[in-house]
């Protein structure tokens, strides 16, 4: 608070006698400009005779905030909204959340309470340490497992582009076919276009493209299997990925209207967390 009592002392007071001094006009390489009725000049006028002669009271920081929320139409960021140097490292996760929606309790409320996953504290972000940072989880001590990952989305093509890709018209080529080598290829990559991945040996990749007269789209699920110490969620969303863009590159001289969308993981098996499937979620 006193931080920014004198910082806005400071700018007041250098500041405004500055662009008081100028004259009602001056010349600025020269072309002659306006300065003398500005409104932005007038307002921090105002604030320094107002800011000046409270200096001493704590009441007027409060009352300077709020007249620079008047004059640029939004709050100050609080510390919570702009970080800090130095992390708090002791905050658990509730804390956290509280820190951000500090502001706004009935959202930690709804985020806290009304999710079981964030409300259990064993929960927490795997790639995120103590102090906030980003890292990468040591698996050393897991067991392999075999491990399961189906993904699977869908790319609209419209019909003019639908048309030629059932045709197998394409100039490209045989579009569903390249597709399908790409995404077996992204699985592959994962770990090199996805900072925090883990570099897996994988046992299988299967990529499979169906066309959907009906949405003129193209459907793609991928399923990626292994036996390591860690899940193949990134391997089977990064395959249908690459397998999206894929197609969409190989229709784009046609179409600029190709959508990709709805990708998304369908299920898992094998880890700490067991099975999942979106159809029993």
């Amino acid at each position: 608070m006193m931080m920014m009592k004198r910082a806005g002392g400071y700018l007041l007071q250098n500041l405004v006698p500055s662009l008081s001094s100028l004259s009602s006009s001056t010349m600025l390489h020269g072309s002659r400009v306006a300065l003398g009725r500005s409104p932005w000049i007038e307002a921090m006028k105002q604030l320094q005779s107002r800011s000046l002669s409270h200096s001493k009271d704590e009441d007027s920081v409060e009352d300077f905030n709020k007249e620079l929320e008047s004059i640029f139409g939004a709050p100050l960021a609080s510390p919570s909204q702009l970080g800090t140097k130095n992390p708090r490292p002791n905050l658990d996760i509730q804390q956290r959340i509280q820190s951000v929606f500090d502001a706004n309790p009935d959202m930690v409320n709804k985020v806290i309470h009304d999710d079981e996953n964030i409300a259990a504290p064993e929960m927490h972000l795997s790639h995120v340490d103590i102090s906030g940072k980003a890292a990468m989880v040591n698996v050393s001590e897991k067991t392999d497992t075999k491990r399961m990952a189906v993904a699977t989305g869908r790319v609209l093509l419209g019909p003019h582009a639908f048309a030629l890709v059932a045709a197998n018209s394409m100039s490209k080529g045989d579009v569903l076919t390249v597709a399908k080598i790409a995404g077996i290829s992204g699985a592959k990559q994962t770990s090199n276009l996805i900072p925090l991945c883990h570099n897996l040996l994988l046992s299988g990749v299967d990529v499979s493209l169906r066309l959907h007269e009906a949405t003129h789209s193209v459907g793609i699920e991928a399923k990626v299997t292994t036996i390591g110490p860690t899940g193949v969620e990134m391997e089977a969303l990064t395959a249908v990925s690459v397998a999206s863009l894929t197609v969409y590159d190989m229709c784009k001289a046609v179409s600029k209207d190709i959508r990709i969308c709805d990708i998304q993981l369908e299920s898992k098996t094998g880890g700490k967390s067991g099975p999942w499937s979106r159809d029993q979620s």
